[in-house]
């Protein structure tokens, strides 16, 4: 089995955005090519790593992220 997992470029990384999933905002800190297989078959998402105001990171499919709107 490959690696577990690789860190990918994006062009929001280190930039308020906002998780469409479910509301939450914060700074992505990274996006990550994650092997989530439990199985002999490979099976790897992309996974966007934003951390919260509480200073906790919480982690979302890189689809839901989207700018954060400044008010």
């Amino acid at each position: 089995m490959a690696e577990r997992y690789e860190y990918l470029p994006h062009h929001l990384l280190r930039r308020r955005v906002r998780d469409v999933a479910s509301g939450a905002e914060g700074e992505l800190m990274a996006v990550v090519n994650e092997n989530v297989s439990d199985t002999v078959v490979e099976h790897w998402v992309e996974l966007a790593y934003i951390r919260g105001s509480s200073g906790r990171e919480f982690s979302t499919s890189v689809d839901n992220i989207e700018p954060a709107v400044a008010i």
